[in-house]
């Protein structure tokens, strides 16, 4: 017997009305009482009567049993749905940014006062990783997880790779389509998909890392010359977010621009779509692709986070729980790319076993290996045009 759910929802954004066009369309019970938006007089496709701007409205309605977060202000949404837990209710958000950063607090909230938060639709849209993580790899050693978890950056890229557009041109494109920002640096940076591959690994490993603790380096310094490269090369450049398993115990995190051959999952990941790599030891290597944003896809793992809290689903972090030992670390080398002007750049980084090397006035670049610890010491030194980043293949070693 399934519990009704009411609802009260948070934003009527592009998730919002998204949710409740899929919501409309079908016969489920649960019903939203109340939505609170920011701007009142913003005209709505809905009745004035099932709108606020007073949250207190919502949280502290007693038939309200369910609060959904769509909002986009990470802040307001961690007061919100903290709120909400510790008054009884279940929460389902989509917000990455806010979950990445207090999960462990909200873990904890969670057991203190017995509620469930679940957010499906913060990482990677349509496609059902963390509910896939939570319980059909529940017990599987995990290799690595890895992916396109970004659509506005991987738009850009398959711009610029297959229609030959130069960035600029390509990211103009994504901000007009609405799959950009007017600031894009949280998507072209690598921040949103760290967000997302932080609460991944959080299943994948029972790790729960700071964000800020992630080395993430995005496609904001691109440059013709890094495309020509990796076009003779037969590589296409796609913006990986990597949490892998390597030595003793040890899982390392890190979003690095990746170049990548034709016979990788990811080489036809295209435009707006995600794709997520998951290697295990008994299951080996299983993808999943689907649209990474958009009202209708989001809003579609939002409603089955809902359609589970009808029969009182929780996650149960049993990774985390059954605490496996695994720690993080940063002592993990990467076989990198590195267009550069200045070569003390090189030093600097301690680059090492350096296969290949090019130098001209207008373009130097070295294939070598560095480790992500020193990439992460000269984070500030990788961000200029002049520099650009991209990790080729995967070396399992550490440095010891």
């Amino acid at each position: 017997m399934s519990t009704k759910l009411t609802i009260g929802l948070f934003g009527f954004g592009v998730v919002g009305q998204g949710l409740n066009d899929i919501i409309r369309t079908k016969d489920l019970n649960l019903e939203i009482k109340k939505i609170a938006i920011k701007n009142p007089d913003k005209k709505r496709s809905l009745p004035e009567s099932l709108f606020t701007t007073d949250a207190s409205v919502i949280l502290n309605d007693p038939e309200i049993n369910t609060v959904v977060e769509l909002i986009n202000d990470a802040d307001a949404a961690y007061l919100i749905v903290k709120a909400a837990l510790q008054s009884g209710k279940n929460v389902v958000s989509a917000n990455k940014k806010m979950v990445a950063t207090h999960l462990e607090e909200f873990l904890h909230i969670q057991e203190q006062h017995g509620t469930s938060l679940l957010y499906e639709g913060a990482v990677c849209g349509s496609i059902p990783i963390i509910r896939n993580l939570e319980e059909y790899y529940d017990n599987e050693l995990l290799y690595s997880i890895r992916g396109i978890f970004n659509g506005s950056s991987n738009y850009i890229l398959s711009k610029t790779f297959n229609e030959n557009l130069d960035y600029e041109t390509a990211l103009k494109q994504a901000q007009d389509l609405g799959f950009a920002e007017t600031d894009p640096i949280l998507d072209v940076g690598g921040f949103d998909a760290k967000y997302k591959l932080v609460i991944a690994a959080s299943h994948a490993y029972g790790v729960l890392p700071n964000p800020e603790d992630v080395f993430n380096i995005g496609i904001q310094n691109l440059s013709a010359k890094d495309i020509q490269y990796a076009k003779e090369k037969n590589y296409k450049i796609k913006l990986v977010p990597t949490a892998l398993e390597f030595g003793e115990k040890q899982v390392v995190l890190y979003v690095l621009p990746k170049m990548i051959k034709a016979d990788d999952f990811l080489f036809n990941v295209e435009n707006e779509y995600n794709g997520v790599i998951v290697q295990a030891a008994f299951a080996d290597q299983q993808f999943f692709f689907g649209k990474g944003a958009g009202g209708h896809p989001t809003g579609s793992a939002v409603l089955s986070d809902i359609t589970a809290l009808r029969y009182d689903y929780k996650y149960e972090y049993k990774k985390y729980r059954s605490n496996k030992g695994f720690v993080l670390s940063n002592d993990y080398q990467l076989n990198v790319y590195l267009r550069y002007s200045d070569d003390t750049l090189l030093s600097k980084l301690k680059l090492s076993e350096v296969t290949e090397r090019f130098y001209s006035p207008d373009f130097s670049y070295v294939i070598g290996k560095v480790a992500l610890s020193e990439l992460f010491a000269n984070a500030d030194l990788l961000d200029n045009r002049d520099t650009f980043i991209a990790e080729i293949g995967t070396v399992f070693t550490a440095t010891v």
